[in-house]
């Protein structure tokens, strides 16, 4: 009864919510019930070029109000939806739109100014900006990903973020991955996953995802860790980071890579779950590992 009143409730495929008990148990209830509530809107104040106090006090001179989280230093909420990317504010690069939860990964990852840092996935770079931030622009980022559409769209965002330690690479052969066999200080692998975590950004996924393609985004997962994992210089780390909430896409995958040739040299420092139920924010999940 309880799980035909659920899947019409938060109007989820069967095959889905299956998958969604056998992965997590009674977590799966709460955890739809929160994910298909509206997300807030959240940005973060680019530290290069300004601070949250004073994001904050110029963003009320625009009318938009915000609320900060201790939990996260360079967040601020918006108290109600607005269109901020008309604002002369974002223009100038003062800050990125960026879910909370995600803004705790690049910390996760620890870099440093002037360390030479890997984005394996980029995407269009949210993360790879944050790093740039953290890195106070010194050192290097290696943003890579197999879409230059998506690196196009990373170098707008750089520049208008004032960023210039980050280089971008196309994967368009394994050359790319060979040439830095070992040189790479922290590397960050923010995984292609089913993106169940996110599904209050996109709430049409659970429609459009099907069983065999998370089948097939397992297999690619397993081979990213395997493949990129070679970059990581000795005493460096990695962090794979997926949004989703299934451990098999999340602890199974670290453990089998632990497990396998390619991991023998890693050891996991620290992993965690956020669950949008119990943190408020996206769903995701990030592991740290530290190359002996």
């Amino acid at each position: 009864e309880v799980r035909n009143n659920r899947k019409m409730r938060e109007s989820i495929p069967d095959w889905l919510d299956e998958m969604g008990i056998a992965e997590l148990g009674n977590l799966w209830d709460q955890e739809m019930t929160a994910l298909n509530e509206q997300a807030p809107v959240v940005l973060r104040a680019n530290t290069l070029k300004t601070n949250i106090a004073s994001l904050k006090e110029q963003l009320i001179a625009e009318e938009v109000l915000t609320t900060t989280n201790e939990r996260f230093p360079n967040a601020l909420i918006l108290n109600e939806r607005t269109n901020v990317f008309r604002t002369k504010l974002f223009m100038d690069g003062l800050f990125e739109v960026q879910d909370a939860g995600s803004q705790l990964i690049a910390p996760y990852l620890d870099p440093k100014p002037g360390e030479r840092i890997m984005d394996a996935c980029a995407g269009a770079g949210g993360k790879a900006l944050h790093l740039a931030a953290m890195m106070e622009n010194k050192g290097q980022i290696i943003a890579t990903d197999i879409y230059q559409s998506k690196l196009n769209e990373l170098k707008r965002r750089t520049r208008r973020a004032g960023v210039h330690n980050i280089e971008t690479r196309l994967l368009d052969s394994t050359k790319v991955i060979k040439k830095l066999n070992g040189k790479i200080d922290g590397l960050l692998i923010d995984a292609p996953c089913s993106g169940l975590g996110v599904l209050r950004r996109n709430p049409d996924a659970k429609w459009k995802l099907q069983p065999d393609f998370i089948e097939k985004i397992k297999e690619t997962q397993q081979e990213i860790l395997q493949s990129y994992s070679r970059v990581v210089k000795s005493g460096g780390r990695m962090v794979y980071a997926t949004c989703s909430i299934f451990p098999s896409e999340n602890e199974m995958q670290v453990e089998k890579f632990l497990k396998s040739e390619a991991g023998t040299d890693f050891e996991l420092e620290d992993s965690q779950t956020l669950y949008a139920h119990r943190d408020g924010y996206d769903g995701f999940f990030m592991a740290r590992m530290k190359k002996k």
